[in-house]
């Protein structure tokens, strides 16, 4: 039994070194998002760190459109860089996971 739970704690640190790894890769994978008039654009990684915007020289003429337009696009570029996020954590969590009777957290 103190060889199962060794063996255990192994794969649990394991499966935490996976999860930081996925999250250091996540780093470098890109979200690109934009308006429908494509007139803002964004880049997100899917750690959700905002990488770079575009801005039409269009919309610096109006403040409350330029902030619109941020608002809407960076919430759908966070939104999809979140699903990103949580499927590869989940995916990278469940791989390194320990068969644990009981334990079906990540079906």
């Amino acid at each position: 039994m103190f060889g199962d739970m060794m063996n255990m704690m192994g794969k649990l640190k394991e499966a935490q070194k996976k999860v930081e790894e996925t999250k250091k890769r996540l780093d470098s994978v890109l979200v690109d998002e934009a308006s429908s008039d494509s007139k803002l654009k964004v880049t997100l990684t899917a750690n959700r760190t905002i990488n770079s915007i575009e801005i039409d020289d269009e919309l610096l003429n109006d403040k409350e459109q330029l902030e619109d337009y941020l608002i809407l696009t960076l919430n759908k570029a966070i939104e999809k860089a979140t699903k990103i996020n949580e499927a590869e954590l989940a995916a990278a969590a469940k791989d390194g996971m320990p068969n644990i009777p009981g334990m079906d957290m990540f079906k």
